[in-house]
């Protein structure tokens, strides 16, 4: 009979088998919420409003921006520099508010685009003119 000092002991391995499994399982959930996350796999309907009355006693102005880019600003048609201009000088007017119309075709960057002019001129109101639904 051999008589090892070892086998009296503890074991000094680590079983690594039940960690696996839990990290297994946790990598499968990851892969199968992670598309549900990101924003592309949303889907998102944006909710529709009737018309509203404006509060405020305000001083309105209307850009006007068509289908091609252009811009008409007070019935004038304007550049983007002299859109900030008058951007500017308008807005020091107490209640001044600017009233976008943009067509439907406009791509967003080029709406995005007036946005950053309205607030690098320093506009505090700016509304999207829309028509209701009938």
């Amino acid at each position: 009979m051999r008589n090892s000092g070892d086998t009296d002991g503890a074991i000094a391995e680590i079983n690594v088998t039940p960690l696996v499994d839990v990290m297994l399982v946790l990598l499968i959930i990851f892969i199968v919420t992670a598309p549900m996350i990101t924003p592309q796999a949303m889907k998102i309907s944006l909710p529709q409003t009737d018309a509203l009355a404006q509060r405020d006693q305000v001083k309105n102005e209307v850009l006007v921006i068509f289908k091609d880019g252009s811009m008409k600003y007070k019935g004038s048609n304007t550049s983007e520099a002299e859109l900030k201009a008058f951007m500017v000088a308008d807005g020091k007017m107490p209640h001044y508010q600017l009233q976008v119309q943009a067509d439907e075709a406009v791509p967003y960057g080029r709406v995005a685009q007036v946005m950053a002019l309205a607030q690098a001129a320093g506009l505090h109101k700016l509304t999207f003119v829309t028509i209701p639904r009938q």
